[in-house]
């Protein structure tokens, strides 16, 4: 992987963690979350709300639209998973 695709891809990690941090009001834990941190089942401010709260707000963030049979529970396994999931959309969007 190039230089440059490694900064892009980190970058676009940081900005959904940023998105996660700010709606599920985890600042006090934002510098311990990395792409492997779990979210389903150890993050006890995911829940179903925040799920919808999470998705409304990573749409406007990005300028994406995410169909609710994209929604699974493996793009929130952990935060790596969400960030790779976006990126995809993203790619989409560009192609």
């Amino acid at each position: 992987m190039s230089q440059m695709k490694q900064v892009n891809k980190s970058v676009e990690f940081e900005d959904v963690k940023a998105v996660v941090v700010q709606t599920l009001g985890l600042e006090d834990r934002a510098a311990t979350l990395q792409p492997s941190t779990y979210l389903l089942g150890n993050v006890p401010e995911f829940d179903s709300m925040a799920v919808v709260e999470l998705l409304c707000a990573l749409e406007k963030r990005f300028q994406i639209s995410i169909d609710g049979e994209e929604v699974t529970a493996e793009i929130f396994e952990t935060l790596g998973d969400l960030s790779a999931f976006i990126e995809g959309k993203l790619r989409l969007r560009s192609a």
